[in-house]
């Protein structure tokens, strides 16, 4: 895993930094203080990339220590800092930075700059590497005949975005490599299901998503169980009470469930509750969800018997998932396999309805840039979404609320309206262009 230097004057933010990289796999190979002490480290630890500061005491702030550390040493800096304005944007710009996070930020923000430099860097160095081979080739007459182009192509990893068709209404076996990947899947399968109603159930042995769910944990559409280690054996019981729960009060609906085994040490317990679980469907529960185990301490025997009876399989590696059936039933038009540069130009160039539709519910701009990226892998500018959200609040669709430090948006019954019918409108022009009347709809109605 990559190695990153952290820069910041600030020791308790230093070290909150270095223990939620170490969480994500990062190794800190140092922390500096100051921007000259950052060129020293930087020349003396060679880190993959710097997280850097950018007011700090002594003679150098973060700015001038990041152009002699990328300059000198080519290692990539994304700054770190409370500092948004348009003058420190401006001179940060100068030194060429490879992100730029402002504070407060959270895991996945972080996690995201850093790959996004690293991944960055990368394709430069190779496309140098490339330049430079094709120059060598010409100069040793290797370019071909005269006329020839003497260009060298690199090829690149390509990012590949999987679109899944109701992935949460059937059990899934879901396997990783990356613990980081699965608290946004999880995160998206738990709002399907508090949705959809009934009951929903996680359990896991680490997360954080309690913080985003407290109120439904609180009005009961969300039951939350952290299982330690040895209590994996109490998950059959509470499944149980909750299937027969359903089965007195039909208006439930269904189950939902979310079953995240970071730790295998029970392993004949995991399999125990895979097989009730498949047990309750085969005998008509409505029941779905996830069983999430972690790859890292598993070989391929215990994985057939993890997925002996389900038919529905992702496996993720981290930067690159893919998909495996385990029975031919699986629908394959189900799965769209589309280049994340598609993914990026329609987000980005049909931003209106993908906010639209996240205002279901009371969510500040920072929310929502945060829900575009957990599930597009697109990064939106925060200024961009509010100035967006406050155009909405000027005519009259929004109402903002504070929270804490948080402005947080809902929509009024005018609001909700003019959502719906936007929406409608959008899909309806989508069809109209595409060609597509496989799924009916009827032409927007003014309101």
């Amino acid at each position: 895993m990559s190695n990153i230097l952290v820069v910041d004057d600030e020791a308790i933010i230093a070290m909150q930094l270095e223990e939620r990289l170490n969480a994500m796999g990062y190794t800190v190979s140092g922390i500096a203080a100051s921007g000259e002490d950052a060129i020293e480290k930087a020349r003396r630890l060679n880190p993959d990339l710097v997280l850097m500061d950018i007011v700090m005491p002594g003679r150098l702030d973060g700015i001038e220590a990041a152009k002699t550390v990328a300059e000198e040493l080519d290692i990539p800096v994304v700054f770190v800092t409370s500092f948004a304005d348009d003058a420190t944007i401006a001179k940060a710009k100068l030194v060429g930075p490879y992100g730029y996070i402002v504070k407060p930020f959270n895991e996945l923000e972080i996690k995201a700059g850093i790959e996004v430099a690293l991944f960055r860097k990368t394709a430069e160095r190779e496309l140098r590497k490339g330049a430079t081979s094709a120059d060598e080739s010409r100069s040793h007459g290797k370019g071909g005949e005269e006329g020839e182009s003497g260009t060298e192509y690199i090829d690149l990893p390509e990012i590949k975005t999987l679109l899944l068709k109701d992935i949460f209404t059937d059990i899934f076996l879901f396997l990783y490599a990356d613990p980081a990947v699965r608290e946004p899947l999880f995160k998206f399968a738990i709002e399907a299901g508090v949705k959809r109603g009934g009951h929903n159930l996680f359990a896991y042995h680490h997360s954080v998503l309690q913080k985003y769910f407290l109120k439904e944990i609180q009005s009961g559409a969300l039951h939350m169980k952290r299982v330690k280690k040895g209590e994996t054996y109490l998950l059959p019981r509470i499944l149980e009470k909750c299937s027969a729960s359903l089965s007195r009060d039909a208006t439930d609906g269904s189950i939902q469930v979310i079953f995240d085994f970071s730790e295998i040490g029970e392993f004949s317990d995991i399999l125990a509750i895979k097989d009730l679980v498949l047990n309750k469907k085969s005998e008509g529960v409505p029941i779905s969800g996830i069983i999430a185990v972690d790859m890292a301490d598993i070989d391929h025997l215990k994985i057939k018997q993890l997925s002996d009876g389900i038919g529905k399989i992702i496996i993720s590696t981290g930067k690159d998932t893919t998909l495996s059936f385990s029975h031919r039933s699986f629908p394959a038009e189900s799965v769209a396999v589309v280049p994340q540069a598609t993914i990026d130009d329609v987000v980005k160039k049909s931003l209106e309805p993908v906010v639209l539709s996240l205002l279901g519910k009371p969510m500040s701009g920072y929310d929502i840039v945060h829900e575009i990226h957990n599930r597009y892998h697109v990064l939106i500018p925060q200024a961009r979404i509010y100035t967006f959200l406050y155009d909405l609040e000027q005519k009259g669709y929004l109402t903002m609320k504070t929270s804490g430090k948080s402005k947080l948006y809902s929509p009024t019954e005018a609001g909700r309206k003019y959502i719906e019918n936007r929406l409608n409108e959008f899909k309806f022009v989508f069809r109209h262009i595409l060609g597509d009347s496989s799924v009916g709809i009827s032409p927007p109605v003014q309101k």
